[in-house]
């Protein structure tokens, strides 16, 4: 029975692509077929990190959402991209980054409905061991199918005074549509902090399991999304800390 992990957060630029990536990635390792489908129409990004250009992307979740093509021709296998040995395979359902396309969604919007099929039609025809949704940052109709739906769900933030209050909204969501398995990954933290510290006050804060505390990467930071974090650093703590993520993520 495949698995349905959405990785959210409620603002922008907490991490939540890399996260989603990496998570991604340690599951194929582990001889997983993944798919990770990236909802945030609005602005697409965590084909970067996969090495995806424009040009490779025959088709994207646009043009399924616009009835120009089945979910499964929208899948990607990227895993000989990653150039790393995996067991498993990896899927990418990218959303398109043409002005015009994104300009359209915001201007007509699409049947969300279709999205819901979509995630069963892609589990179905790709066999997949698990699917992993990168939403849109905040709350809207997208982002709450996609947790509607999930096995698990990771919401991402920073030790930060507007996520702290923008995660209480996201956790409370989830309670109430019955995820039945919520984790907290706190990232960034500043190196001035203490991590075991962070960690108890969000989990005393929201009542809910902190899957990691990731300190703030220097090494994350230069990599600067060109590529996926845990193939290039195997033996960084903020990779270890992936790998537990991924661990209760996936039950």
């Amino acid at each position: 029975m495949s698995k349905i992990i959405s990785i959210h957060s409620f603002r922008g630029g907490t991490g939540k692509s890399n996260t989603c990536a990496n998570v991604t990635t340690l599951l194929a390792a582990q001889g997983m077929r993944v798919g990770v489908v990236d909802t945030d129409i609005q602005s697409p990004g965590i084909h970067v990190l996969f090495g995806m250009e424009e040009e490779d992307m025959k088709h994207s979740l646009n043009d399924y959402l616009w009835g120009k093509c089945k979910i499964e021709e929208c899948a990607h296998d990227v895993t000989a991209s990653l150039k790393a040995n995996l067991s498993g395979k990896v899927f990418l359902i990218p959303s398109s980054i043409k002005a015009g396309e994104i300009a359209r969604v915001l201007r007509e919007g699409y049947d969300v409905g279709l999205l819901n099929d979509g995630f069963r039609g892609l589990t179905d025809a790709l066999n997949l061991d698990v699917l992993m949704i990168d939403t849109h940052p905040g709350l809207n109709e997208e982002t709450l199918l996609s947790i509607a739906i999930s096995d698990a769900l990771g919401i991402i933030m920073r030790p930060d005074q507007q996520d702290y209050q923008g995660t209480g909204v996201t956790v409370e969501i989830a309670r109430k549509l019955d995820v039945p398995r919520l984790f907290i990954v706190v990232n960034k933290i500043p190196p001035m902090y203490n991590t075991d510290e962070v960690k108890a006050r969000v989990e005393k804060t929201y009542n809910c399991q902190v899957a990691a505390a990731l300190p703030h990467s220097d090494e994350m930071m230069t990599l600067a999304s060109a590529g996926i974090f845990v193939l290039k650093y195997p033996d960084h703590q903020v990779t270890q800390a992936y790998k537990v993520v991924a661990e209760k993520l996936a039950g």
